[in-house]
């Protein structure tokens, strides 16, 4: 292809795309560039493979560390398996263009972004978002876009749109919004307890500017002659779907009205329509029968045509009635029970959630500095995490088997979701130094569990004693759309979320918002309807906090007393070396005396950790006289090393050894310095001076009682 770029200003910032330039042999390929950020975005289809029927969709994000200049750590110098942000930018690229595909497709189709360059001012992000639409269009794949994204954030009253590193840290809102010409497809953001009018209007505001990258994408592809694919869906043999209609609708309608069945218990009776209903009578067709033919050509068939009259009456049910499958009006919460302190005290903290079937099971652990995360090899400008959520989802939660791997990308998805939640209302370092982790278990799954890690981390860490400035409640909003009629329901279960249009996380405290994400089934929503959404979660999000607080109504006043008791101190950076030692001999004394843990930053920053405060104590006082001035006058109780013909050595605190000449040994003469001393005893001496080499000089004369007396009680 030839050559061709095409520059897009907006907000007095240019967004470039360069095509025909780089992977020439990828289905089509775009080099997105802003500022010195260049990401290239390649898409490639292939044929699909027999016995699909889903689509198989693999969205991976790159990054390589010669991006900013830097090269790997590790003993390979290579990069190695991606790391949590790629993670989550590999699903911020997916979760838009997904349900953009015609949902029929069933070609292996594959989309790479790879951060070429960074400008420690502008994120990769959203320029590989909408790369990704640019390189689906030209590889002449069919897709319902073009789609794009951009981020807006808030600096005091003002939106910024694709701010930097720098206006995202300071601001209060970090959103990034994709869309269509059809509406939003997804949301993300995290917010500093912002209301729920300025999420609103953030979103609107993100969305003019889509428009305009939307606008021009399709000028793109027409300057380069490049017409949208529109591949017709295969046609559909409609006898099974009418043949499974005609004898299962009314007992799959009676099902989903009977209120009072749990989860298990609907599946199974599902299940047993479908087996006698629909298994049975095609077991009985002759053989030669189009749809005895078509079911033995493909053993999903049933399957999945059952599923698809299900969802259709479950919607109608929706749609027409304005009543779920559970019973529960539009707006109504699964009933939601919380405790605290279910873990024997062994874990600092630890709280229980539950709304309806799905339980969520929270630890919190209190760490010190050293036991932050470090994200140096990340493409980022953050050195290192000092509050850490892990999600857990095993196959248990829904009643399945499975092996069990590291983390997925739904874990890590849904792990940093409740993280960015719970940032904003967490102490800051200085007022309580302790790095943060929690982990949730979710115990049993039936829709929003990673609201359900919200409220558990909330929980868990009020139960440790963390001083939260507010308490933190989470709901999962959905959407059923048929044509023109839209119902927006609070506080989805599994199979609303999995037969409607939206699953839409809000979280927050009685304040506002400090996360959102939203995903798509559809090709777009109206920010009106957006709107809607978000305040119809306000009155759940409280609802569920009430019900929190019942638990525990504000953070425990103790910590666990098998949480670390830290002490922090400063001491002068060029002293650092003085008490770590000589390849570390010091401070693993310290350490082994104690029992402490020791933590020295850049600054001179020194955090103490022990369990009990007398250790953490005793530690830091010898932190302290380590690194404590020597002054002229000063009397120590001090140990004697070493007795040489002319004195004695003694140290009066940790690596600081001065000498006592013989004449300063006692009143009057002195033959020998072993008839005054011996080695290992503890006497009281005072700093005489230093010599012109900086040498201690020391003395036993002229020390007052007092002045040994207070040495001695200070070196108890």
């Amino acid at each position: 292809m030839q050559e061709f770029d095409k520059s897009i200003s907006f907000d007095g910032r240019d967004i470039r795309l360069k095509v025909g330039l780089l992977a020439p042999q990828a289905g089509g390929s775009v080099l997105v560039q802003s500022g010195d950020t260049a990401v290239l975005v390649a898409a490639t289809r292939a044929k699909g493979r027999e016995g699909i029927d889903f689509l198989p969709l693999m969205v991976d994000y790159e990054e390589k560390q010669y991006a900013a200049g830097r090269i790997p750590g590790g003993f390979f110098r290579r990069e190695g398996r991606p790391g949590e942000k790629a993670i989550l930018i590999s699903r911020l690229i997916d979760r838009p263009i997904r349900p953009l595909f015609p949902n029929w497709l069933r070609d292996d189709i594959q989309i790479v972004a790879t951060t070429l360059s960074l400008d420690e001012d502008v994120p990769p992000d959203v320029l590989a978002v909408t790369g990704a639409s640019v390189a689906v269009l030209l590889a002449g794949i069919p897709f319902q876009g073009p789609m794009a994204a951009v981020r807006v954030g808030l600096v005091g009253d003002d939106f910024i749109l694709n701010p930097t590193y720098k206006e995202i840290k300071k601001g209060d809102l970090d959103i990034v919004v994709a869309g269509t010409p059809d509406g939003i497809v997804m949301v993300e953001a995290g917010a500093n307890q912002l209301p729920e009018q300025d999420v609103i209007e953030a979103i609107d505001f993100a969305y003019e500017a889509i428009q305009e990258l939307i606008q021009s994408q399709l000028e793109l592809i027409k300057e380069l002659g490049i017409e949208m694919v529109s591949e017709e869906a295969p046609v559909e043999d409609e006898s099974l779907i009418n043949f499974i209609s005609d004898r299962a609708t009314d007992e799959i309608k009676k099902v989903l009205s009977q209120y009072d069945f749990d989860k298990k218990t609907r599946d199974e009776a599902l299940d047993q329509i479908q087996q006698t209903k629909i298994v049975d009578a095609i077991a009985e067709l002759p053989a030669e029968d189009p749809i005895a033919v078509a079911t033995n050509e493909d053993s999903k068939a049933i399957g999945k045509a059952f599923k698809k009259l299900t969802k259709k009456l479950m919607r109608s049910q929706i749609i027409e009635e304005g009543v779920r499958v559970d019973g529960r009006k539009l707006d109504q919460v699964r009933p939601i029970s919380s405790q605290v302190g279910v873990l024997p005290n062994r874990v600092h903290g630890s709280g229980l959630f539950n709304r309806g079937l799905t339980q969520v099971l929270s630890i919190a652990t209190l760490g010190t500095s050293g036991d932050a995360q470090d994200t140096r090899d990340d493409l980022t400008i953050q050195e290192e995490k000092r509050y850490l959520h892990h999600y857990n989802f095993p196959a248990y939660s829904v009643g399945e088997t499975k092996p069990m791997r590291s983390p997925g990308r739904r874990e890590v998805g849904h792990g940093a979701l409740a993280e960015r939640a719970l940032l904003p209302v967490l102490p800051s370092a200085e007022t309580f130094p302790y790095v943060l982790r929690v982990v949730s278990e979710v115990l049993s799954s039936n829709g929003s569990t990673s609201m359900g890690s919200v409220c558990g981390s909330t929980l868990s860490l009020m139960d440790a004693g963390v001083p939260l400035a507010k308490p933190v409640s989470g709901a999962a909003m959905g959407l059923i759309k048929e044509g023109d009629e839209v119902r927006i329901l609070t506080d989805i279960q599994g199979i609303e979320d999995f037969l409607g249009d939206m699953d839409f996380k809000v979280a927050g405290t009685d304040t506002g918002i400090t996360a959102l994400q939203m995903d798509m089934k559809i090709t777009g929503l109206s920010v009106e309807v957006i709107a809607e959404a978000i305040n119809k979660a306000l009155p759940a999000r409280m609802h569920i906090l009430e019900e929190m607080l019942k638990a525990i109504a504000e953070p425990r006043e103790e910590l666990s007393p098998y949480a670390p008791r830290l002490l922090t101190m400063k001491i002068d950076p060029d002293l650092i070396g003085m008490v770590i030692g000589p390849s570390g001999k010091t401070i693993k004394a310290i350490t082994e005396q104690t029992g402490a843990k020791i933590d020295i930053e850049d600054d001179g920053k020194v955090i103490i950790a022990a369990v009990e405060a007398e250790k953490a104590e005793m530690a830091r006082k010898m932190v302290f006289n380590i690194t404590r001035k020597l002054n002229e006058g000063d009397v120590y109780v001090g140990k004697v090393t070493r007795i040489i013909d002319i004195g004695a050595f003694v140290e009066i605190l940790p690596g600081k050894e001065g000498m006592i000449h013989i004449s300063q040994l006692a009143e009057g003469r002195v033959g020998k310095v072993d008839d005054e001393v011996a080695v290992g005893d503890e006497i009281v001496v005072k700093i005489r001076g230093f010599d012109q080499k900086n040498r201690l000089n020391l003395t036993r004369l002229g020390i007052h009682p007092d002045e040994a007396a207070a040495a001695r009680a200070e070196a108890s």
